[in-house]
């Protein structure tokens, strides 16, 4: 019987390791659905533009790579009754997170960075809680610079200025969303 637990343990390393590396945009479009992979694609190109190249294609990768690892810890089962407590939690602070974005969007001069800011960084704890006895200390950090970037006060203004330059990639981002919401999906 150890030697089964042990084998699934492997199993699951090694699943996590390669879909960790084949973690590419033309193969994520075979793990995450359309709405998603849009919005990332939209997400690149306010980062490519707002950062650089690299750092855009940095972030979506690590994005990517923490979702692909996440979904293989789920799938095999592996989070014990507390962790998959702190995964509904993260859940819910998602969705809250995703319908606070949609309606910073659709409605004016509501937008507020800091909240906007708080309630990412409230995303990372959980998710930080959630992986902290499965993943490598690798991938917390890819997760911390993920949300250092997302939750940046400043990133956030632009990104939300009413005429600002990522106002068009902004309405595509929010429209996916509220697709995912409507659709129970998110």
């Amino acid at each position: 019987m150890t030697d089964d637990l042990k084998s699934k343990d492997l199993a699951m390393q090694v699943q996590k390791k390669i879909l960790g590396k084949m973690a590419s945009k033309n193969f994520s479009k075979l793990l995450i659905d359309e709405r998603t992979s849009e919005i990332l694609d939209e997400l690149y190109k306010i980062l490519k533009d707002h950062k650089n190249k690299k750092t855009a294609a940095k972030v979506i990768k690590d994005l990517m790579k923490i979702m692909i690892k996440i979904g293989v810890l789920q799938r095999n089962e592996r989070f014990t009754p507390e962790e998959r407590k702190c995964a509904e939690q993260l859940h819910s602070k998602t969705r809250y997170t995703a319908l606070t974005i949609v309606s910073f969007y659709e409605v004016e001069f509501t937008f507020d960075k800091y909240v906007l800011s708080k309630q990412i960084t409230e995303g990372r704890n959980l998710l930080h809680k959630l992986v902290t006895q499965h993943l490598k200390s690798k991938s917390k950090e890819r997760i911390n610079s993920i949300f250092d970037l997302l939750s940046d006060v400043e990133f956030l203004d632009t990104m939300f200025k009413p005429s600002g330059p990522y106002r068009s990639q902004l309405e595509i981002i929010a429209t996916r969303i509220k697709e995912l919401l409507d659709n129970d999906i998110l």
